[in-house]
């Protein structure tokens, strides 16, 4: 098996390629957030995050694949086979996994307990009836955000999926494979941690905003608030892989 050392070129166009993926996507986030606000959906950083997220990840696979033909210097490797799990950074691979399986239990019970709004418009608000008054509220992560939030969360699952094996099968040293799994994992990491802190966020603003909840919505919504803070705070460190693998793994 034949390893390579990347020229600063490759290395640069790699850096270009995640540089515009996140410009890109702050720019598209930033045009869907204005257009929203001008619309009054309330669907604002529910479908902006998943827009960042997805750009991001593109311009990590973009970067991937225009790099994807080392030139240089050979040198010999072990014929060990390589699996994807020795190159992902381990503590992150797991908590963005936690986090997965939470945005999707959380979206899920907000489809199954969500209610059309004044327009029919399924999942749009909370409503709940208590003595002899019904109320609503939103936004409410319902299927009218879930929608498109799963679906990124697809999309990027596989893409980024694709990308992890591409880098471990390639040529390479074993630091350059270890940086771009660092970067396609926080990639991924922004699709599945910013989507889960808005979703948090806007249930539980959805919750406090009832009266009818009781007891059981007061504990649901203050339990959302630092789920909340939590993903935020990964969506942070996975942007700062993205822009900086290597810094991030140190």
């Amino acid at each position: 098996m034949l390893d390579t050392v990347p020229p600063p070129s490759r290395a640069r166009a790699d850096r270009y390629a995640r540089f515009g993926g996140l410009t890109a996507g702050a720019l598209l986030s930033l045009y869907l957030y204005l257009i929203d606000n001008s619309g009054g959906l309330g669907t604002g950083a529910l479908i902006a995050i998943p827009v960042f997220g997805l750009c991001a990840a593109a311009g990590v696979l973009l970067g991937e694949y225009i790099t994807a033909r080392p030139q240089g210097a050979v040198r010999t490797a072990g014929l060990a086979p390589r699996r994807i799990r020795d190159y992902v950074p381990p503590q992150l691979t797991v908590v963005l996994l936690i986090e997965a399986a939470l945005l999707i239990a959380l979206l899920v019970t907000a489809t199954a307990i969500g209610s059309p709004d004044d327009m029919g418009r399924a999942g749009r608000v909370l409503t709940m009836a208590c003595s002899g008054v019904t109320e609503s509220h939103g936004p409410w992560p319902g299927s009218f955000y879930a929608g498109p939030a799963l679906a990124s969360l697809a999309l990027g699952t596989g893409a980024c999926g694709h990308a992890l094996r591409h880098i471990t099968r390639r040529p390479g040293d074993d630091q350059e494979r270890r940086d771009r799994a660092s970067a396609i994992t926080a990639a991924w990491g922004l699709l599945v941690a910013a989507p889960l802190a808005g979703t948090a966020w806007s249930a539980a603003g959805s919750l406090r905003g009832l009266s009818c909840d009781g007891m059981l919505g007061s504990v649901a919504a203050w339990t959302l608030v630092p789920i909340c803070l939590v993903s935020l705070s990964t969506a942070i460190w996975c942007l700062f892989t993205v822009v900086s693998p290597r810094a991030a793994q140190r």
